[in-house]
């Protein structure tokens, strides 16, 4: 089973479906990608709808990947900065990978197209994100060249009494 990437891709019906199905099963699996389980689709549709907003004024990119069957299987959204003392770095949000295709190697494949597309990007020397803590996502994103350059802590509330870090971490191409 291999991921095939694009940038870019047409925004249509079928790939907004696509995404957001993904969002709706990555979050219900407990992925940390900005919800809590349980969720339905309409909870996410609006952040999906401003994600993609920004891809079509040109705020961001979006990178998908699909499995063999050509299902979306995976996203990530590079995020242009528009402070003009930051413009050499992007942000790198929403990455997924669903959690039907986990341990099959997806996860670097699509972090590996997300740098090459960055390198693609004029002026671009860097990748940023933030992570949750507490999922041991920062340990996968470390494998894939990430160091961590920041945290704070519980800065993320999952629930009463659960607070996470938020770890940013950095990747100089």
């Amino acid at each position: 089973m291999t991921l095939t990437c694009e940038l870019d891709p047409v925004i249509d019906d079928e790939l907004f479906d696509g995404i957001l199905a993904l969002w709706t099963d990555v979050s219900n699996a407990g992925g940390a990608v900005g919800f809590v389980p349980p969720v339905v689709p309409e909870d996410i549709r609006p952040d999906l709808e401003r994600s993609l907003a920004a891809v079509e004024a040109g705020e961001r990119r979006l990178l998908i990947g699909r499995d063999d069957d050509g299902r979306i299987a995976a996203t990530a959204f590079l995020a242009y900065n528009s402070h003009r003392l930051m413009t050499h770095w992007l942000w790198l949000y929403t990455v997924m990978v669903h959690p039907g295709h986990q341990g099959k190697g997806y996860g670097r494949s699509l972090m590996a197209a997300v740098e090459e597309a960055a390198r693609g990007f004029h002026g671009v020397e860097a990748i940023r994100l933030t992570c949750r803590g507490g999922t041991g996502v920062d340990d996968f994103y470390g494998g894939c060249g990430y160091k961590e350059v920041g945290r704070i802590p519980g800065a993320i509330r999952v629930a009463p009494g659960d607070d996470r870090d938020d770890i940013v971490m950095l990747l100089s191409l």
